[in-house]
């Protein structure tokens, strides 16, 4: 998709207040569960600095931060942080742009991402940044919408796409368009395995998925090698696929 940050960016403005809710309804209550599978695979312990990024309103940082974790929330949407910093005040939201993370470089244990990489322009830019903002040994894990390997699977939740989600789209949402975009962005993003493969081309080793809800939504892991030699041939590889 032909993704222009700032019309995103306010397409997400507009749909802040009820953002949550909507997405609760449209996915049939699973987005609870697949918010509690996330902090399970981020498993953030007191006094571990984890970042959330395309945090929204706050949802998954809060429940990362009942650990004892320090959590920052960062969103690109000035609506999703005033959303957020409403509802909860105790959290630190640094408005910022996943391609251009506002960190220096070893910064946190984790960095999480739910549901926003679809909306990034450059998916590969961002997840070097999270890449470069963990400190080494740190864990990167991204829950995102897949693609269902069984033929079964993936003909239903086709059409609930086609015929379900529009008709709760416009009775429960205040943007209408903003969940067609949804629906076409899903649609277009890559498999399971293509996602890995972007994880291992930024540097992350140890890199694995699990479907969660029959492979509408896939949960990957990284982690940031601990070894200096591991990490240096990893930017001499990415270096020279990027021509510099």
């Amino acid at each position: 998709m032909d993704k222009q940050p700032d019309e995103v960016a306010g397409m997400f403005d507009g749909v802040a207040r009820h953002y949550d809710r909507t997405n609760a309804i449209m996915s049939v209550g699973n987005s609870a569960l697949w918010r509690a599978a996330t902090v399970r695979a981020v498993d953030p312990k007191p006094g571990e600095r984890v970042l959330d990024v395309a945090a929204g309103t706050g949802t998954s940082s809060a429940a990362l931060a009942r650990s004892g974790a320090e959590v920052v929330a960062l969103d690109f949407s000035d609506g999703m942080i005033a959303e957020g910093r409403r509802r909860h005040p105790g959290l630190e939201f640094v408005q910022g742009d996943a391609e251009k993370l506002p960190f220096p470089d070893d910064s946190f244990d984790a960095v999480t991402i739910s549901f926003g990489l679809r909306n990034v322009e450059h998916p590969k830019v961002a997840l070097a940044e999270m890449y470069r903002v963990l400190k080494p040994g740190g864990r990167l894990v991204v829950c995102e919408f897949s693609k269902p390997p069984r033929p079964i699977f993936r003909a239903g939740y086709a059409a609930y796409m086609r015929f379900v989600m529009p008709v709760v789209a416009t009775a429960t949402s205040s943007n209408r368009a903003a969940y067609d975009y949804l629906r076409e962005s899903i649609q277009q993003w890559p498999d399971q395995g293509t996602l890995s493969a972007w994880i291992r081309g930024v540097g992350f080793t140890r890199v694995a998925y699990r479907n969660l809800s029959a492979g509408v939504v896939a949960l990957h892991r990284g982690h940031k090698p601990e070894d200096p030699a591991i990490r240096a041939s990893t930017a001499k590889r990415r270096q020279r696929r990027q021509g510099t």
